[in-house]
């Protein structure tokens, strides 16, 4: 969609100059002038085919990392942190940075050990969150708390954070250091945040917004930074992809808890009605709260309140009847153009390619 909500074809928003002023370094070379890096046979672990081609051995390089960092003399430490790793997953950030780094011309190996070190992060607060919500569902498996018990998830979950501490350090940028560690900081604000809000129906969009700034959108944008940053970008186009990691992080938010209430359990990995039963207020319920009935509010609010799952059938009732649900997909819709934008300033390549598919599907997937 553009600026007045038309719809614009994807060929459209695909940047075509090779020329960019405001992104790269002069040291660097256009990535255009790059062959493409060859595409490993098969990567598993990668669930978003159409990434492959693009980044298909970057993320073999990053699973072999992730394997080899995590390894421990501690038995029960390899046991979760395999059960974790192998059980996949769409790995968006990790995939953000790879292809926000292939943009902006680097040529190094940093940028498969800076996305384990982001995978890292977002598995430990996995690890933590489940625990605080006490979820026995994640990716299609039952959660490591569940497997294991809440004592090892949370420990391994402090294990992942310091090994990813661990591994920044070998690169050896405080810039980076400054980056994750402003990050983690900000996700650990969003998760109190929505520890606070449990339960409380009066919460607002602001309110919301603020929750998955910090609690999901954050790590995008440490990514988008994080590569541009590794490639020597200007200024502006570091803050260009930093903002597309935010905007497409909030797609991503969005639309998890869209699929909470549409969603299939076999397809999105986990139980829908999570939020419901954890007293989450999330952007559909804040909808169908605002200009739904009086009865459909008392609905929402009981349910949130404590009712949980019992009200799980007509709270979906009166997100239909209110479009709820289509709005909150229509508010995805928009991250994900402002993400596209922001990326305008990049020269055409497989990469800059790669990050508005990646914008696209954040906002119209079904898993």
């Amino acid at each position: 969609m553009d600026a007045e909500g038309r719809h614009v074809p994807r060929e459209a928003r695909i940047p075509t100059s090779v020329e960019c002023p405001v992104c790269l370094d002069r040291r660097e070379a256009p990535p255009s002038s790059r062959a493409p890096s060859p595409v490993s046979s098969a990567p598993r672990f990668v669930t978003l085919d159409f990434l492959n081609p693009v980044i298909g051995s970057d993320m073999t390089a990053v699973d072999r990392v992730l394997r080899d960092s995590l390894s421990s003399d501690v038995a029960l430490i390899r046991q979760v942190a395999d059960y974790i790793i192998g059980g996949g997953g769409k790995r968006l950030r990790p995939a953000l940075l790879l292809l926000a780094a292939n943009a902006c011309g680097y040529q190094g190996r940093d940028h498969h050990t800076l996305a384990a070190v982001i995978e890292m992060i977002h598995t430990a607060t996995l690890l933590h969150d489940d625990v605080v919500d006490e979820s026995q569902l994640r990716r299609g498996h039952a959660t490591a708390n569940a497997h294991f018990g809440n004592p090892a998830a949370v420990l391994v979950g402090d294990f992942l954070y310091s090994r990813a501490f661990q591994l920044m350090v070998g690169v050896d940028r405080m810039r980076v250091l400054a980056i994750v560690a402003d990050a983690t900081n900000l996700i650990a604000e969003g998760e109190v945040l929505q520890l606070m809000h449990a339960g409380d129906a009066a919460i607002d969009e602001r309110a919301y917004f603020a929750v998955i700034e910090r609690k999901t959108a954050k790590l995008f944008e440490a990514a988008g930074r994080l590569g541009a940053v590794l490639g020597g970008a200007s200024v502006e186009c570091e803050d260009a992809l930093a903002r597309y990691g935010m905007h497409l992080g909030t797609a991503f938010q969005i639309m998890d808890d869209v699929l909470d209430y549409s969603g299939d359990a076999a397809q999105i990995g986990k139980n829908v009605g999570d939020d419901l039963g954890e007293g989450k207020m999330t952007l559909p319920l804040i909808r169908a709260l605002a200009i739904g009935t009086a009865q459909e509010a008392e609905v929402i609010r009981h349910a949130i309140a404590g009712g949980g799952m019992t009200d799980f059938a007509p709270v979906v009732t009166a997100l239909n009847r209110t479009g709820a649900l289509d709005y909150a997909r229509e508010r995805a819709n928009a991250e994900s153009s402002a993400a596209a934008a922001a990326v305008a300033v990049l020269p055409s390549s497989p990469a800059a390619h790669g990050l508005l598919q990646l914008s696209t599907f954040a906002a119209h997937r079904t898993y």
